[in-house]
């Protein structure tokens, strides 16, 4: 949301064309369909051997639920489910939007329940898209990723982020559960206005924008508009200071491979966070601020920086025009590689009840082709994987530089996922501690404290099961 990971991103919260020429790790695409073999947790398995055609398929309502309400995102998803539905007349769309945190609460019980949707829009990690796979609610995607060369078009890392093992234990490895249709990253938004009035420039390293925030709150600027109500905005904020201060760390704990959260970098983090709080770099209050306020007061012009996800580009440009500008955070030198909190957008599955799988898998694929790309582009969207669209942005535009962004991070390899993903649980544990954070009640050591010990009781559980399954 993320990631409240896209509506919200939201926990989201979310990869560019061979011809970008980017590094070997992020482009080792597999080209075999599926990496685990069979017996995913529960679900049926997909024996597709050929493009399904949905125009063969009778008359066919596809109930698909989304979470992408914001202007740019509800424009594509509208506009290409009209293309859909003129492509193949047969098929009636019958979407439901929600925002991030709505979905997020409602969707267990819609997948499980007597009718559930074809499509759904499924939150990575352990908490939503593992869970879904454990009670076998998702249809695995390999086959139709082999079909419609969904692994040799999306980057292999990418591609894991939709991956659970056949054992339903494991998030980041195994079977395809999903594809995503658009990139996203935390980026620092600014307004040249503002910074211009306060004799700044849009930073060129960390340091210079976090000196920045002290000459903008002396000149009675709000340094950076922030609102935590949604409880998600902050696993974005903190998540992007926790990549400032040790990256590849926090990259191997989402993954389940790293040493957690009792450390330097996230005890920093959060002291970075509170003393923001405490110096009046944030709004006072931000615990009741709604994400969505934050973002309409910044486009007001109440706030030289907003430090949030690529979907919201388009409902800020709207309103800002030429004032609005967007950048991932600088890094420490001046030229070095940037970092920041991202990766896709929440994963389009298929439910293991749909009556209409391979119509729903049609859908899918039309959803993240190179011409559902081209239209998210038109619509201030970022594609997980740009199309020729992306090459005619300008660069001296808001969304130019949200392109360029995008390439520099995916080059630099400097994509971290998002840190709810981390256990079943570290969502609501992670958003209740930084409130805490924000408000002063939790020290940094007692946040670093209560993430670990979410983070090690599932690990050490996850050790557990795999040790009894060896025995087995």
């Amino acid at each position: 949301m993320e990631f409240a990971r896209t509506g919200a991103r939201p926990p989201r919260g979310r990869a560019v064309p061979a011809a970008l020429a980017l590094g070997a790790v992020l482009f080792a695409a597999g080209c075999v369909p599926g990496t685990d073999g069979s017996g995913a947790a529960g679900a049926r398995t997909g024996v597709a051997t050929a493009v399904p055609d949905p125009a063969t398929a009778g008359k066919v309502t596809l109930t698909v639920w989304d979470q992408e309400i914001r202007g740019g995102t509800n424009g594509e998803i509208q506009q290409l489910n009209r293309e859909f539905e003129k492509k193949y007349p047969n098929v009636r769309i019958k979407r439901v939007a929600r925002s991030f945190t709505d979905l997020k609460t409602t969707l267990k019980l819609a997948v499980s329940g007597n009718n559930p949707p074809d499509v759904i829009q499924a939150n990575q990690g352990y908490p939503d898209m593992v869970a879904f796979v454990r009670a076998g609610l998702l249809t695995p995607l390999d086959d139709y990723a082999g079909i419609y060369d969904w692994n040799t078009r999306y980057p292999a890392t990418l591609l894991g982020l939709n991956r659970v093992s056949a054992d339903g234990r494991d998030f980041g490895r195994g079977r395809l559960y999903g594809i995503s249709q658009t990139g996203e990253y935390i980026g620092l938004y600014y307004n040249k206005d503002v910074l211009r009035k306060a004799g700044l420039k849009p930073p060129r390293t960390w340091g210079e924008f976090t000196d920045g925030l002290a000459r903008l709150k002396d000149r009675g600027e709000l340094p950076i508009q922030f609102g935590n109500l949604d409880k998600y905005p902050a696993i974005h904020t903190f998540g992007v200071l926790q990549d400032q201060l040790g990256a590849a760390g926090a990259r191997d704990t989402v993954l389940g491979r790293g040493d957690g959260f009792d450390n330097a970098a996230t005890k920093n983090a959060a002291a970075t966070l509170a003393d923001w709080a405490k110096r009046g770099y944030l709004p006072g209050g931000a615990n009741g601020l709604g994400y969505d306020d934050a973002a309409k007061q910044f486009a007001s012009g109440d706030g030289a920086y907003l430090l949030t996800g690529t979907w919201q580009l388009t409902d800020l440009k709207k309103p800002m025009g030429d004032k609005l500008g967007i950048m991932p955070p600088p890094p420490a030198k001046a030229g070095a590689a940037p970092v920041t909190t991202g990766g896709q957008g929440l994963a389009w599955s298929i439910t293991s009840r749909s009556r209409h799988p391979e119509v729903a898998a049609a859908y899918l694929d039309f959803l993240t082709d190179a011409h559902a790309a081209d239209v998210m582009t038109r619509h201030g969207v970022l594609p997980a994987v740009p199309a020729r669209a992306a090459d005619r942005v300008s660069p001296d535009t808001a969304d130019g530089q949200m392109v360029a962004g995008w390439k520099r991070l995916s080059a630099a390899d400097g994509l971290v996922p998002y840190l709810d993903y981390s256990t079943p649980s570290f969502y609501d544990t992670l958003s209740a501690a930084l409130q805490g954070v924000i408000s002063g009640k939790t020290s940094p050591d007692a946040f670093a404290a209560t993430l670990q010990k979410d983070y090690g009781a599932f690990m050490k559980k996850r050790s557990e099961q795999h040790t009894l399954a060896g025995t087995e």
